[in-house]
């Protein structure tokens, strides 16, 4: 779960757009394991009528995010970087024994919360009452514009992370507790705080599902947790 522009080099990279219906021939055992278990997301997604295409990419990307996001022509591309990844397999590694499928599922959930963001227009963008804190002083240009990237990028993980934690509510309440104990420790990983997928302020507020309320969508459902943290954060 990386941010948009290593999405976007991704999608430059990739050849091949498979929809939730396509034929597997071709692909990695690792890569039908991948979108075998986002499946239910990505249904879900057609249904409702989101503009949503798996790109998976046919050239090793040993350094690239295993699952990323990026935005072309109005539609939203989920990214499978896997061949050549070590971290494809390593992520499998890490989720939560029993609960693979729930796991990915929980992973393309946040990208359609990138997704959604896209899709109304406001993405980096604040929600109404909100105002960034100041730059810090003393940066140069470059890194004022770094910084703030990355408090943007943050916003947008942790609003991710509630929609993934939202579907999960939903649609596995009995498995709630399990993803949400591992989502905190993959969050914690290498942590630097404040940087990018520093988003363990949100994730903490979810802690009980019923934080997230009973709205009918995830995004809807992550909203209010999110502006909460945003209140303490900005």
């Amino acid at each position: 779960m990386k941010k948009f522009f290593a999405a976007l080099a991704a999608l430059a990279a990739a050849h091949a757009v498979f929809s939730t219906t396509a034929h597997a021939a071709g692909l990695t055992s690792l890569e039908q394991r991948w979108i075998a278990g986002m499946t239910p997301v990505l249904q879900h997604a057609k249904t409702s009528g989101m503009p949503v295409d798996v790109v998976v990419q046919p050239q090793d990307a040993p350094d690239a995010a295993p699952l990323a996001l990026g935005f072309k022509d109005g539609r939203c591309k989920l990214v499978l970087s896997l061949r050549g990844n070590p971290e494809g397999e390593a992520t499998m590694r890490r989720l939560p024994a029993g609960l693979e499928d729930s796991a990915l599922e929980l992973m393309a959930a946040h990208e359609l919360g990138h997704c959604r963001r896209y899709l109304d227009g406001a993405w980096f963008n604040l929600p109404t009452g909100f105002s960034a804190t100041p730059v810090p002083e003393g940066l140069s240009p470059d890194l004022q514009r770094a910084y703030l990237s990355m408090k943007s990028a943050r916003r947008e993980e942790g609003f991710g992370d509630l929609v993934g934690l939202g579907w999960t509510a939903q649609r596995h309440p009995e498995q709630y507790a399990a993803l949400h104990a591992w989502l905190m420790q993959e969050r914690s990983r290498d942590l630097l705080p404040g940087s990018h997928h520093d988003t363990l302020a949100w994730i903490r507020l979810a802690r009980d599902p019923k934080a997230l309320g009973s709205a009918p969508s995830m995004f809807e459902a992550a909203a209010p947790l999110w502006a909460q943290a945003l209140d303490s954060d900005e």
